[in-house]
């Protein structure tokens, strides 16, 4: 035996059986009841103050009330998370039962804004100046399915079940508003691809149709014709004798396709996870879902404490997701260094990607967009000189105070606005993130289809308020006293000017 470590081991039990500390431990500065001196950042003390509260250990292993105390915090964390990186799901989900209770469940049914879109439905910032036509594929139920789009469509896209780029159409698609044929495979397809259509494959099999027609002339009857007349939706499967097409008018209509904020929304993701493939979302995020009782092939049945808790940090995911929106943290969402206009795509990029990748996903940005937004298209957020859309929002005065429904304000738009098509503000709600619903059937000004008042310098004055302030009717949009709003500007085929920031807009300042 290694003479060395005998002496030490005797030294050892003589300590142990005076009931001291080993003497050589103490000589050689060791931590007690070790042999060497162990790191202290590596051991945990008996007692922990924490955010959760104090927590105690045996020796670092955590008593029976910490140990309940950890895990209830583990399921609360979970379900925050969840509900933060699922919204984009649960959104497309609440608009598909939105569509759903119109009765339009059909491919060939199209949910149509034949008179625009007004502030009636709950609709996530949906606007008020184009012909919005939409409709649901099921690729499980109807296999590859075509989708023939007229020519002159403005931007339309089609998403996938978790609001991910399948494909864009029109101006903005491959067949570059000549109009053409699209066919979506499902996630699954192994047949033969038949030749003469753009082809795509969703990674879901529930898949988001929506349109955009332009008005003519302030009117939205080309559009609507264009739509009637040529638009068509079938499964590869009957192109020989494709169903007639079916157009349900939603203007006018109120209903929801927002998804919830409370507890509800688990049991809005639960039946996509049932009806989608388990390549639909990776495992890292199925296994979050999993954690808290959500997974394929399972109930979803929380008992009444693991309800609670799912309650509270659904709560606070809403929070965290109102606080990434209205009270953002990120410096780069700012348009303009002066000015409180955001942008939609915090990065730039329709995907959230930092550094193309190398930086990993910003979650907070994508949790930022779905929170307010629907659609999800490179269209949106790359430079296309004269096609596709740009978004610059506003949600406070340049006092960088929350706009008051019961105030009156003034936004100034200077001339040269840089939109080939058209430009608008549209005022929303902060609640429902929908339009804001007033007095007037249309919470939005348009410069094709509102006779705007125009100042001597070509730029255009817009008033909020409850009331309109004398002689600026024409140029007012009106709020809700006691009531928060926000608005968003688009430009529709924009112009370089934008994207170099030589043309800017106003902030919104209060009318003394």
């Amino acid at each position: 035996m290694n003479t060395k470590l005998a002496f030490k081991s005797v030294l050892a039990s003589t300590a142990l059986l005076l009931g001291l500390s080993s003497p050589l431990l103490a000589a050689d500065n060791s931590t007690p009841g070790y042999n060497n001196k162990i790191p202290a950042n590596i051991m945990t003390p008996t007692k922990v103050e924490t955010s959760i509260g104090t927590l105690e250990f045996h020796d670092g292993a955590p008593t029976v009330e910490t140990s309940r105390k950890i895990y209830d915090n583990l399921n609360t964390i979970r379900a925050t998370e969840t509900f933060l990186n699922a919204i984009p799901m649960a959104s497309v989900e609440a608009l598909r039962i939105g569509h759903e209770s119109l009765g339009v469940s059909q491919s060939n049914q199209v949910l149509l804004f034949d008179k625009l879109m007004d502030s009636n439905p709950l609709f996530l910032t949906g606007n008020t100046d184009t012909v919005y036509a939409s409709a649901f594929l099921d690729l499980e139920r109807d296999g590859p399915t075509v989708v023939e789009v007229p020519a002159g469509m403005g931007p339309t896209t089609i998403n996938d079940a978790f609001f991910r780029f399948v494909t864009d159409m029109g101006i903005v698609g491959p067949d570059k508003g000549k109009g053409g044929k699209y066919l979506i495979l499902p996630p699954d397809y192994k047949g033969e691809v038949p030749e003469g259509y753009f082809v795509s494959r969703s990674t879901s099999y529930t898949n988001w149709f929506i349109a955009r027609g332009f008005l003519k002339d302030g009117k939205t009857d080309s559009a609507v014709q264009a739509f009637k007349q040529h638009l068509k939706i079938y499964p590869l499967a009957k192109q020989s004798q494709p169903p007639k097409m079916e157009f349900q008018s939603g203007s006018g209509l109120e209903f929801n396709t927002v998804h919830a904020n409370d507890f509800h929304f688990f049991k809005e993701i639960q039946p996509v996870l049932e009806k989608e493939p388990v390549s639909f979302i990776d495992p890292e995020l199925r296994g979050l879902m999993a954690s808290i009782g959500i997974q394929k092939g399972k109930p979803f049945a929380p008992d009444e404490h693991m309800a609670a808790l799912l309650t509270d940090g659904v709560a606070i995911g809403n929070a965290s997701a109102r606080a990434l929106m209205f009270q953002p943290q990120d410096d780069t969402v700012y348009v303009y260094p002066d000015r409180l206009w955001k942008t939609a795509f915090i990065g730039g990029d329709y995907r959230w990607l930092i550094d193309d990748g190398e930086g990993g996903r910003n979650l907070d940005a994508r949790t930022y967009f779905f929170y307010m937004a629907t659609v999800n298209t490179p269209a949106m957020a790359l430079k296309l000189i004269g096609k596709g859309s740009q978004y610059a929002m506003l949600d406070k005065s340049k006092d960088s105070m929350y706009l008051n429904g019961g105030k009156t304000y003034k936004l100034n738009i200077p001339a040269d606005v840089p939109a080939k098509n058209f430009w608008s503000v549209v005022a929303y709600d902060t609640q429902t993130r929908s339009e804001l619903q007033t007095g007037q059937k249309f919470p939005s000004r348009n410069n094709q289809r509102d006779d705007l008042t125009k100042n001597a310098d070509g730029s255009v004055d817009i008033y909020f308020g409850p009331e309109a302030p004398t002689g600026k009717e024409s140029n007012w949009i009106q709020t809700v006293p006691n009531k928060g709003w926000f608005i968003l500007l688009r430009l529709y085929g924009p112009l370089e000017s934008w994207f170099d920031k030589s043309w800017q807009p106003g902030d919104i300042v209060e009318v003394k």
